[in-house]
């Protein structure tokens, strides 16, 4: 199983968060966005009053060929991990 975490933080800004936190997986940097968009993650959010495209927080559960068999959307980290390993159990 491979896990890969996307944000649009810079590399620097991953490598920071990932040891800070020390991560056993891959984070992707997507600074362009071009990612989020094929995956239609870009959406319109709101932060006093402003209106602007930020990236939703969202995980993809994909199989072995790439398509994608599970989505989370609006994830709360609290417990998301969980919910992921039981989805991944379930299908194997």
């Amino acid at each position: 199983m491979t896990v890969l975490g996307v944000s649009g933080d810079t590399v620097s800004k991953q490598r920071k968060f990932k040891e800070k936190y020390d991560l056993p997986y891959h984070l992707l940097a997507d600074v362009d966005k071009k990612m989020c968009e094929v995956y239609g993650v870009m959406k319109e959010k709101s932060m006093y009053g402003k209106k602007y495209l930020g990236i939703a927080r969202t995980t993809f559960l994909l199989d072995k060929d790439g398509n994608i068999v599970h989505t989370w959307e609006d994830v709360r980290p609290a417990g998301h991990a969980e919910e992921v390993l039981a989805e991944i159990q379930q299908n194997s």
